[in-house]
């Protein structure tokens, strides 16, 4: 990405988000970050070394454009969206998620600024064959979360179609790392697995721990973000890892590096929309922006650990 003086970060409290907000101040020292968070979901903790300037806003309301005023942003990176997939109130997911989104793109026409936003895996559904998802595979968001970013996928083409600003989505798989202990219950299942044996008790899982997810590790998903803003076109990207690997697979490599041996309880899934497989087609982001992932599950299992038992540094909290 270009050198840039004016940044903006929607939900750059959060777990990507903060560590997205920190590894751009790093690359540009000089840039003027602006971050917009409405703490809903997030925790300052996350950004106690952040330098720039952190607002509360819900971006879904007007107090966005007084927020920002004049701040002029040339790149959006906008991740602020009520995350919990298990939420069923309908308008409100909707009016957080999409009308939030649309905000989001009346101020990127006002500076026309490009705009990286946050869609997610789960619009493809509870997929039942074992075959990688690409992003053209048709939608069939299985709960209200997945259809707001369904819906926000299909608002951002036809902005750029209209506009010719460049807006690109990018299309997290499972992602887990450091800074997304504030979420509690609905962090990653890698965190919870972690706590879980950390406080000495069984790791837990649906029967019987073989389904299969695209685990991509926080660092990949933040440089695939910063890449998305240098995309050739308007479009959407999978970011995931390229691989499936299983639940059963993460609970013994959080044992062999925590040292542990603890036996895994095995119970019914309440959800009807669970997903049974994910797995990320990444040719598409390979090929427009060359982005390969740096980390496969052990590699990131191994450093994630590290950071939490304090044996490597990191940038943000727990």
């Amino acid at each position: 990405m270009k050198d840039l003086s004016r940044i903006l970060i929607t939900g750059g409290a959060g777990f990507i988000g903060s560590n997205l907000t920190l590894e751009l101040q790093e690359r540009y020292p000089e840039a003027k970050i602006m971050v917009l968070d409405d703490f809903s979901s997030s925790n300052f903790k996350n950004l106690k070394k952040f330098k720039g300037e952190v607002l509360a806003c819900d971006v879904s309301t007007d107090e966005l454009f007084f927020k920002v005023d004049d701040f002029q942003p040339e790149v959006i990176f906008h991740l602020a969206s009520i995350t919990d997939t298990t939420i069923t109130d309908q308008e409100l997911m909707m009016r957080k998620n999409v009308d939030g989104f649309k905000n989001i793109l009346e101020l990127a026409m006002e500076s026309e600024a490009t705009v990286v936003y946050a869609s997610s895996a789960s619009v493809y559904g509870n997929v039942r064959e074992q075959v990688p998802l690409s992003e053209d595979r048709e939608p069939s968001p299985e709960n209200v979360y997945a259809f707001s970013k369904r819906i926000m996928d299909n608002i951002a083409l036809s902005f750029a179609e209209k506009t010719g600003l460049k807006v690109v989505g990018v299309r997290y798989f499972n992602v887990y790392g450091p800074g997304e202990a504030h979420k509690k219950k609905y962090a990653s299942m890698i965190y919870q697995l972690y706590t879980q044996i950390k406080e000495g008790r069984n790791p837990r899982l649906f029967k019987y721990g073989e389904q299969k997810r695209d685990f991509v590790y926080v660092k990949d998903a933040v440089d695939a973000t910063i890449l998305a803003a240098n995309s050739p076109v308007s479009t959407i990207y999978n970011v995931g890892s390229g691989e499936a690997r299983s639940f059963n697979e993460v609970v013994s490599l959080l044992q062999r590096y925590l040292g542990t041996n603890y036996e895994t309880i095995y119970f019914d899934c309440p959800y009807d929309f669970y997903q049974e497989f994910t797995q990320a087609d990444m040719s598409k982001i390979k090929k427009n922006l060359g982005f390969v992932p740096k980390y496969n599950l052990e590699k990131g299992i191994k450093e994630f650990v590290e950071i939490m038992e304090g044996k490597i540094p990191h940038y943000v909290g727990g």
